[in-house]
């Protein structure tokens, strides 16, 4: 849940800062100079500025520190299962598999969900500073804002999947015996 959640709220903001900045670009594009002329910042004129990108940055960055700490607590809770497996035969390969599955899965899921809530959210936005023209633009900027929000998605997957490898390398090491006898 907390993979999802995080991933959900870093695509989010991902995919508004992108959509924003482009429906920001067509919205300048239909108005003319009069926009131009009322645009003041990078923001306003449709570009990414370094701090926005900095942003970015630092909020993906965080996901994958909890999406680690998640991971990490999701290895420690299922010591015995991963145990359980590895006496029945399972490969070190295969926890790792496992482990990768389930947050890239986990990922996918709140990375499409915070594409759409970033997307939902700078429409609204851009509503207020808008209004209703913001949706006679939209042939203009869906076809770049759907592009925005499938590479969020893939980045979304691999860095869940990036957050859950150390955990499930250690998962993997864990010898059974001592998996077994562990105390949650």
């Amino acid at each position: 849940m907390i993979t999802t959640a995080g991933i959900l709220l870093g695509i989010a903001f991902f995919v508004a800062v992108l959509s924003g900045a482009e429906i920001t670009r067509v919205m300048v594009e239909r108005r003319g100079s009069q926009a131009v002329i009322t645009a003041i910042d990078d923001v306003q004129t449709g570009r990414i500025s370094a701090q926005q990108i900095w942003l970015i940055v630092m909020s993906l960055i965080v996901c994958v520190v909890g999406i680690a700490n998640s991971m990490l607590m999701a290895v420690t809770e299922r010591f015995r299962e991963i145990g359980t497996m590895k006496c029945l035969g399972a490969l070190n390969k295969f926890v790792v598999e496992l482990f990768l599955l389930e947050s890239g899965f986990q990922g996918l899921a709140g990375a499409v969900i915070g594409a759409f809530v970033g997307f939902i959210s700078i429409m609204l936005l851009n509503l207020k500073d808008y209004g209703l023209e913001v949706f006679l633009g939209f042939p203009q900027y869906i076809l770049r804002v759907l592009a925005y929000m499938g590479i969020a998605c893939i980045l979304g997957m691999v860095l869940a999947v990036i957050g859950a490898a150390g955990p499930a390398y250690r998962a993997a090491q864990l010898p059974p015996a001592e998996a077994m006898r562990v105390e949650v």
